[in-house]
């Protein structure tokens, strides 16, 4: 029988699926409940920074992995092969930039939001630019990840699509405004072990029906789907090694070094090496993520090579593949597709939940409690969940835009954070690294930079190829016959198809958007910051900037090192005359927190100097 006739749940899958939303309802009740019962902005917003490493890294692989990656990687692997794993190569360079540069930073200075740095860099222009840009991006990221799994239970279900919409929204705001930040990260913690579990369910049925290990691996190897390192430098390839393995890092960066929904959890963090060693132990769970996803797309192709479904799916989404698999594989398997469901939908809440934690974060913290200092803590409290409810609601219409989208849902995520997500890092790369630049050059910066990547990305839409879709996947690899003239023929005649002009910059790899709104933004950022006037030593609050060119200048002498870094590590103040404290060892050119043992009063006078301005800035708005 056909598993698209068998549009339904038996018992076992609708109890394991309502085990999910329970259990995620029941982490935000209890978090409600608990403690210090999220009274305070600090607890709910930022965990009273009590996070040990474990759970924190557990909510940082969860927010990445959502929902869109469990659909569309299997479908990219079974489309177009393994290629896409090499974006495990830009996981190494993602992860170690973050943990030794960004955390220790943004952690040393005290922020509840990312974007309070740029202030404390640049100006209040430059926070709330940052602040409505990351709003931006966030808002379109959530209507793809409520809209996905709703359509997987709408397909494996029948149960009507909206009404799935509806239910992914509600449970996520409910678990979300009743226990805040910490109620977030377990309930990752959870739904990042459900994940695992769905996705490891369905790998293994799936390779047991396809006719074991040997069997997968001959029919990918034949059907060509084991990719070679493809070292093409040219840019406008989809995916090549240079085009995932560098590019894929300005995307990591971007999500993991300046994406507030990360920082703030490195941010809740007890200490700072508790928060640089979950960004370490993110590494494993991503590459294990990775693995499953792609495993899943091989066995995939293994199963249905040769076949197209597009008729019985009602549409030609690759992505829907995945469902039908799924479907196929686990029928008459009671729990299984409650299993797989409650995957994604783990994959989609946590994700979701962090989306709207964070946007609640920001909101408050940057554009609310600047212009109100005297509101009471439980009023700013009362009022970030309001906001967390508010963002739920907006994510709604946000999933029936994506409704509307035709491309694979993998894409139009990672198109979204490169777009956007790029210049965000371009702005906070500009300040981190280069003394000189200003508030003028930031701000210039940021607008080029946006303007550059949504020139690319909708150029690309609007010259899209509307050529027939491509056949689906052959188990056998095409052999040169009598017909190799026509072979040649048509490789040569695609080759002189090849856009020329615009159009080629337009087909610019969507894995560069990234790394093309990064570069943007800081060269436009310095050379405007040179033409009105760079920054002085003395203008530059002590602990915004990293000495990345200090490090790299190694070789010269120190008077002109300090000369061209205007470098004042955190805890210093500009003045020669300042002296830190000797217990404060210094590390990289940036002070190191107090040791354990150290009294309150030397923490509180370590943290002063880098937090002065920003505090007395607050206070007088």
């Amino acid at each position: 029988m056909d598993p698209y006739d068998q549009k339904h749940f038996t018992v076992v899958d609708y109890v394991i699926f309502a085990i999910l939303l329970a259990a995620s309802l029941g982490i935000g009740l209890y978090y409600a409940l608990s403690g210090g019962r999220q009274r305070t902005t600090q607890e709910f917003l930022m965990a009273d920074r009590s996070m040990h490493c474990l759970p924190v890294s557990l909510s940082l692989i969860a927010s990445f992995q959502s929902a869109v990656a469990i659909i569309g990687v299997p479908a990219e692997i079974y489309t177009h092969g393994t290629q896409y794993w090499f974006i495990g190569c830009a996981y190494i360079l993602g992860l170690l930039i973050p943990a030794h540069v960004f955390i220790p930073l943004m952690y040393r200075l005290r922020l509840s939001s990312a974007y309070q740095y740029l202030e404390l860099r640049f100006s209040k222009a430059v926070r709330i630019c940052g602040t409505l840009t990351f709003i931006f991006q966030m808002v379109i990221y959530m209507g793809v990840c409520v809209y996905t799994p709703a359509f997987a239970v709408n397909t494996v279900t029948g149960f009507e699509l909206w009404a799935a919409v509806l239910a992914t929204g509600l449970v996520c705001t409910l678990y979300t405004a009743m226990g805040g930040l910490k109620a977030v990260i377990w309930t990752d913690v959870f739904q990042t072990l459900v994940m695992f579990a769905g996705q490891l369910a369905v790998i293994v049925v799936g390779v047991q029906q396809t006719g074991g290990v040997s069997e997968v691996w001959s029919k990918v190897w034949e059907g060509n789907r084991i990719s070679g390192l493809d070292l093409n430098p040219d840019p406008t390839e989809r995916h090549t090694f240079w085009t995932l393995g560098l590019g894929g890092v300005f995307l990591m960066l971007s999500l993991y070094g300046v994406n507030q929904a990360q920082v703030q959890r490195y941010l809740s963090a007890r200490t700072e090496r508790e928060a640089v060693r979950s960004c370490y132990m993110v590494f494993p769970s991503l590459q294990l993520a990775l693995a499953l996803s792609c495993v899943m797309g091989l066995v995939m192709f293994a199963r249905y090579c040769g076949e197209n479904h597009s008729e019985k799916l009602g549409t030609a989404s690759r992505d829907a593949v995945v469902l039908y698999f799924v479907m196929d594989m686990l029928q008459g398997l009671p729990g299984l597709p409650g299993l797989f469901v409650a995957c994604l939908f783990s994959a989609a809440l946590s994700t979701i939940s962090s989306a709207f934690n964070s946007l609640a974060t920001v909101t408050m913290e940057d554009l609310i409690k600047p212009h109100f200092s005297t509101m009471t803590e439980a009023k700013a409290t009362l009022i970030s969940k309001a906001l967390a409810i508010f963002y739920g609601l907006l994510c709604l219409a946000m999933a029936y835009v994506t409704h509307l989208m035709a491309e694979s849902v993998l894409q139009v995520a990672l198109k979204i954070f490169g777009m956007v997500g790029g210049p965000l890092l371009g702005v906070f790369c500009l300040g981190m690294f280069f003394p000189w630049a200003n508030s003028t050059g930031a701000l210039a910066g940021l607008g080029a930079g946006l303007a550059m990547a949504f020139w690319v990305g909708i150029g690309s839409i609007l010259t899209r190829s509307s050529g027939a879709k491509p056949p689906p996947p052959s188990c056998t690899a095409t052999l040169l016959s009598g017909n190799t003239t026509t072979i040649i023929q048509t490789a040569l005649s695609n080759a002189t198809l090849r856009p020329t002009g615009l159009k080629r910059f337009y087909s610019l790899s969507y894995m560069w958007y990234s790394g093309l709104g990064c570069f943007t933004v800081v060269l436009t950022g310095l050379i405007i910051s040179f033409l009105t006037g760079p920054m002085k030593e003395e203008e530059v609050t002590p602990g915004t900037i990293y000495p990345l060119l200090g490090n790299l200048l190694f070789f010269l002498p120190e008077h002109l090192k300090q000369k061209l870094c205007c470098v004042t590590p955190l805890g210093q103040r500009p003045s020669t005359q300042h002296r830190t404290p000797s217990r404060h060892k210094q590390s990289n050119g940036l002070a190191v927190p107090p040791e354990e043992g150290t009294s309150q009063d030397e923490t509180d006078s370590f943290l002063a100097n880098s937090h002065t301005a920003f505090v007395e800035h607050e206070t007088a708005v």
